[in-house]
């Protein structure tokens, strides 16, 4: 092994020996050359020296930029220092959240590690991971956690480094970073190469004389550097990451013998956010009795990235709040700081500050008996990131999919503000704006995208050019969307109506106190006998609580 290091490491630096070298034999010659000439000539050649050293200084440097500049497609410089595993110290205990996509990792590192057994079985080596995953979810994480189980030298670059404006330049450096590793995985019996947002030159390959020109060829240069990996004694192992879809992604660089795995890196499970919150919490001073499954109920739908930055927010509250340790009311203060910005005062009238205690109570109630799979933690009619007030109402459990009932349920949540404006006031307000695009965005996918109209066009019209289809195609499946529209705010403002006492009871709270939060919003619903328990599946009530409070 040592013998191998020496070896890679005169590949390396072969240049510079040489150089060296050839400094060396001329400063031989040049010091017998001088001792052989007569005194005056001596003194003349050395007193001329400094100016001859100074003038080629010059010449030399004028050259090297001409030869890179129009010779060598650019300044294709790439310095990057490899890491040793050893020195990048993630180990996979502190791949926290992450579960599944660590029992996938863990079997890449030990095909890495048994390539010899992989070999006398007469299979192949894996030579490329790709991790797919929305951002925030530990790619990164995993990628330097693998380098160190497998204990390897670890190359990082993101894809955006190799695009330059001058064709050639990426190519040129991804031929020197394979070079590199290759020299590595000599040296050390392996290396790993970790490109992150590799979307950025691994996109589908755009073929026109427009443009494009310089991605297509560092593209074309990495699925040759990765095809050219078949040496005995070559062990690199090329993890790609993004947060793109695959389908984004050329199919030269995703077929077998490339890529060879794709490894899904999602958000964590309820499981996985408590163990998240437990680690996290770990490193700070934190209240002992935190219930982390509560926590983790609270952060359904956030990343690993997301959760630290919800701790790190609390740490910052409490010293703030000169408290000495993180307690439950620092965490969810963090919590809504993050989810809906940060509180600021602005001034407004009276009227228009009573519109916006209705326009939220509209939201609140309608969120409360029309989405049983949501949790109104807070309603609040204090300004923030732009909008005069906000119920923050996330989803109980993880969703992976939708039905019809629970996507009319979120247009019925987002017409709440306009229907109670409307039933109190007669008229509405501009701050249905933002409402109402969302309200449209989910009544458009239903009908154009899933079938879900009532006209019997089944199929995701959206996927056809609008030119391809008919007016009467087109006009139908906008009728359809407009009558989902009418349909919902029929029923929420028949919603609204049966409770108008709860509404107006509501709106007051507001106006005293500015937020609700959640033990005081389910303290008013149970005044009027309605119960967070006994909302029923299709997001009424049991018709024993409405009996005498409709």
């Amino acid at each position: 092994m040592l013998n191998r290091k020496i070896v890679m490491h005169l590949r390396q630096n072969k240049i510079k020996i040489i150089l060296a070298a050839v400094i060396i034999i001329l400063v031989i010659l040049s010091y017998i050359g001088l001792m052989s000439l007569e005194s005056f000539y001596r003194k003349m050649t050395l007193a001329t020296m400094p100016v001859q050293f100074i003038m080629a200084g010059i010449h030399a440097g004028i050259f090297v930029f001409m030869y890179l500049t129009f010779m060598r497609g650019g300044f294709a410089k790439l310095d990057k220092a490899p890491i040793k595993g050893r020195d990048v110290d993630i180990r996979w205990d502190d791949v926290v959240g992450m579960e599944d996509a660590k029992q996938e990792a863990l079997e890449v590192v030990q095909l890495i590690k048994d390539r010899a057994r992989v070999h006398k079985m007469g299979g192949s080596v894996v030579k490329g991971l790709l991790m797919l995953g929305p951002p925030g979810c530990g790619k990164t994480y995993m990628a330097k956690a693998i380098a160190t189980e497998a204990d390897m030298p670890f190359i990082s670059m993101s894809g955006s480094e190799f695009v330059e404006v001058f064709v050639g330049v990426g190519a040129s450096r991804v031929r020197k970073l394979f070079k590199k590793a290759r020299d590595l995985a000599y040296g050390y019996g392996g290396c790993i190469l970790f490109i992150d947002e590799i979307d950025a030159i691994g996109r589908s390959r755009s073929f026109s004389f427009m443009g494009g020109q310089e991605t297509n060829s560092t593209l074309n240069q990495v699925l040759a550097e990765m095809d050219g990996l078949k040496g005995k004694d070559q062990n690199i192992v090329v993890i790609g990451a993004t947060n793109a879809h695959e389908g984004h992604l050329d199919t030269a660089l995703l077929r077998p013998g490339r890529f060879d795995r794709k490894l899904m890196v999602t958000k964590p499970s309820q499981e996985d956010r408590e163990k998240l919150f437990e680690f996290y919490l770990s490193k700070v001073k934190a209240d002992p009795e935190l219930d982390l499954g509560r926590l983790a109920r609270r952060a359904v739908g956030k990343s690993p990235a997301d959760i630290a930055n919800i701790v790190k927010e609390s740490a910052l509250i409490a010293t703030r709040n000169q408290r000495p340790e993180i307690t439950l009311k620092d965490i969810s203060e963090a919590f809504e700081r993050v989810d809906l910005g940060i509180k600021y005062r602005l001034t407004v009238t009276p009227k228009e500050k009573e519109m916006t205690a209705y326009h939220e109570s509209g939201h609140l109630i309608t969120t409360f008996l029309k989405a049983p799979t949501k949790t109104v933690f807070k309603a609040s009619i204090i300004p923030r990131r732009g909008a005069l007030g906000v119920v923050w109402s996330p989803e109980k459990e993880e969703l992976h999919s939708k039905s019809k009932e629970h996507m009319m349920s979120e247009i019925m949540i987002s017409l709440g503000g306009y229907a109670a404006e409307n039933i109190k006031y007669g008229t509405s307000t501009s701050g249905v704006s933002s409402d109402f695009k969302k309200a449209m965005a989910y009544a458009h996918t239903m009908v154009w995208s899933l079938g879900m109209g009532d006209s019997g066009y089944v199929g995701d019209y959206s996927s056809v050019p609008k030119e391809e289809l008919s007016e009467e195609v087109k006009v139908a499946l906008n009728k359809d969307t407009n009558k989902l529209i009418k349909k919902c705010l029929d029923e929420t403002k028949k919603n609204l109506t049966d409770h108008m006492d709860i509404l107006d009871r509501f709106s007051r709270e507001l106006l005293q106190r500015e937020e609700l939060e959640y033990d005081e919003i389910i303290a008013i619903f149970e005044e009027f006998g309605i119960k967070e328990a006994e909302v029923n599946k299709e997001g009424g009530v049991e018709d024993k609580e409405w009996n005498g409070h409709a």
